[in-house]
């Protein structure tokens, strides 16, 4: 049954990716062809994504023959990452790169759980956790990584005007610190997010819905990636895989200004995405 849907995803990654030219579409009956295609896309993009979070959101409290949720948690999401693999739903590329978000995402999950930062906290226990924090966690954002590198392919995604790649770095770089330094220094989230938008804002994102090209300002691209990655962490909260200080006695929704802070690590995570050779060969540097 795996092996079957599996070979189905591979048929619908072929279609996908070589939707000829159909110019009798036209008017309104383009628009929902393409508007119809753009979600399927966007859907498989998601593939990770969805079976991570699906398996968030199904998994019981109390886990699942015996093993407690977060270590149940991590067993699935590895058997995932598995399966995509071995069926070329993902290449080994995209894989390494997935890792690295896990590893940069279960840092800052370290540090914001700390006992001198409690920001959030996971309350239940596990075999897997270090530092407090379980290993499943930096999956999270392993998950973005997975959804920006998929979409990539899938929309045959090219930029054009991308800054140089040393200030996006640069950009990069301050929005992780701050992650970290806003707890002692202040928090320059306000400041960074307005280089950021100097940088990126003649950046135009190419993508094709179905069979021709459409294009939308980067930037916009950047808040609707976190805005969805915030209706994600709401739900996650709900289902109490972690809490947030102010839900410990009651639910509460996330503050929106977490939103903000989403975006800014969507735009950390291009820049990591931009830098495999195959997405950079898209990628249009103004000189």
């Amino acid at each position: 049954m795996i092996s079957t849907a599996s070979r189905q995803l591979q048929k619908l990654d072929q279609y996908l990716t070589s939707l000829p030219d159909n110019p009798n579409l036209t008017g309104m009956r383009r628009f929902c062809f393409e508007f119809l295609f753009f979600g399927i896309k966007e859907a498989r993009s998601c593939l990770f994504a969805g079976l991570f979070f699906a398996t968030i959101f199904l998994m019981p409290r109390s886990g699942i023959f015996g093993i407690p949720r977060y270590d149940a948690l991590l067993i699935v999401t590895l058997a995932i990452q598995v399966w995509m693999l071995y069926f070329k739903l993902e290449t080994w590329d995209e894989v390494k790169a997935i890792s690295v978000f896990h590893l940069i995402g279960f840092a800052l999950e370290v540090f914001k759980t700390s006992s001198g930062i409690k920001a959030w906290g996971y309350p239940d226990f596990a075999y897997t956790k270090l530092f407090g924090v379980p290993l499943f966690s930096g999956f999270m954002y392993a998950a973005v990584g997975s959804y920006v590198i998929q979409a990539w392919r899938i929309l045959d995604v090219k930029i054009n005007h991308h800054p140089p790649y040393w200030m996006a770095w640069i950009i990069a770089i301050l929005i992780y610190a701050n992650f970290f330094t806003h707890h002692f220094i202040g928090d320059y989230r306000g400041y960074i997010a307005a280089c950021a938008i100097g940088l990126y804002a003649r950046a135009q994102v190419k993508f094709k819905p179905m069979d021709r090209e459409r294009s939308m300002p980067l930037l916009l691209s950047f808040v609707l990636i976190g805005f969805f990655i915030w209706l994600a962490e709401n739900i996650s909260t709900l289902f109490g895989v972690w809490k947030y200080p102010n839900q410990l006695g009651a639910w509460s929704s996330v503050h929106i200004g977490k939103w903000s802070s989403w975006t800014l690590l969507v735009i950390m995570t291009l820049t990591i995405v931009t830098n495999l050779k195959h997405i950079k060969a898209k990628i249009y540097i103004p000189h």
